[in-house]
């Protein structure tokens, strides 16, 4: 973790914010259990196993987790990102393509609406993750980070972020890691409820 002078927000490790994710991350997952039974029925018949797409992510602290996605990309698609790396659309150590070539048909629409992160409310379930909070970096782009920006690690990750509302791959790094400190040095309830509401916002309206 790094060491650098950062407030961080006491609300983090409140439990009012644990006992919040864990009962929306479990009612969620209830709720969505016919969803999430579509898209795998779709994902499936479509392309195949397997369903769910694990990466290691960096989360609270440094520890290194598997996050849980729905598979939106045709099999084996890490193994061919080399081929890609001069399409990329993000500035710093990230790599995102708007239109990357490697999205199925089903998998570019569930990407298109962030329907793909549903499964992360596992993680929310078992403590990995928050709903809200700074996006996780996977492992080989969070190791290329600057000290200062490490300070990401200092909470938890989230589903959702206000990097995610304020328009993500949209915005320079620079943008997205400001974001992400002013989260963890003022992150309040009412704070996570606006920015789930504006995320559910950007899905269905």
């Amino acid at each position: 973790m790094a060491k650098t002078e950062i407030r961080v927000s006491i609300y983090h490790s409140s439990f009012i914010k644990r006992f919040f994710d864990l009962t929306v991350s479990l009612f969620g997952i209830l709720f969505l259990s016919p969803f999430f039974l579509l898209v795998s029925m779709a994902i499936l018949v479509t392309t195949g196993t397997p369903i769910y797409f694990r990466q290691k992510r960096v989360g609270k602290n440094g520890k290194v987790f598997n996050i849980l996605k729905f598979r939106t990309m045709i099999k084996n698609a890490s193994r061919e990102r080399s081929k890609y790396l001069k399409m990329n659309n993000a500035d710093g150590p990230v790599f995102k393509i708007f239109n990357d070539p490697r999205f199925t048909p089903v998998g570019k629409k569930l990407s298109l609406f962030g329907l793909d992160e549903l499964p992360q409310l596992v993680n929310v379930l078992k403590g990995d993750m928050s709903l809200v909070g700074p996006r996780p970096l996977p492992t080989y782009e969070a190791g290329r980070l600057t000290k200062s920006q490490q300070i990401r690690v200092l909470v938890k990750p989230g589903i959702t972020s206000t990097w995610v509302v304020e328009g993500s791959h949209k915005l320079k790094f620079s943008k997205w890691m400001a974001l992400d400190r002013d989260y963890i040095q003022n992150a309040s309830f009412s704070g996570d409820i606006f920015i789930i509401l504006k995320t559910l916002s950007m899905i269905f309206i």
